[in-house]
């Protein structure tokens, strides 16, 4: 059985309830201690200002989202991939996407979330520094991390 090529393009007004519903699954598990109400309430800023704004790129499979990457300049805003398509080399063709595009890549992740943390180290993002609050001043530290070409 041969693997189904992923397209990567760029987002599209119509793609922001999947791409919002992929946000909101894969943070579900990924970003499970902020709590739900917390999530929904990110929800909403990542479907009216985070998608439309940020330069983002959708990964599709069969022309379905599957997943996507937001850039702001050479910042990943998030990187978000459908549950039941993660580990399946779909983030690594949108931070490979990234990287075709900018020069010099970074981000944050939150230190809880060590399966995240764990692949961007994988793809050679290293630690930059930490902050002990999150960008809302929550007690959640956050990593900052640099990938270049």
């Amino acid at each position: 059985m041969t693997q189904r090529p992923i397209e990567i393009r760029p987002y599209q007004a119509d793609d922001n309830a999947a791409l919002s519903d992929i946000w909101l699954a894969a943070s579900r598990i990924a970003h499970a201690f902020l709590g739900e109400e917390k999530l929904l309430e990110h929800r909403a800023l990542v479907s009216e200002f985070y998608l439309p704004q940020a330069e983002t790129w959708v990964a599709c499979l069969d022309g379905r989202p599957i997943g996507f990457i937001g850039l702001i300049d050479t910042t990943i805003g998030g990187i978000f991939v459908s549950p039941e398509r993660q580990g399946m080399g779909v983030g690594q063709a949108l931070i490979a996407h990234g990287m075709s595009l900018k020069p010099r890549l970074t981000l944050e992740v939150y230190a809880l979330n060590e399966r995240t943390r764990a692949f961007y180290e994988k793809l050679g993002f290293i630690e930059i520094c930490r902050r002990p609050v999150d960008d809302e001043g929550l007690p959640f530290e956050q990593i900052s991390m640099a990938l270049s070409k």
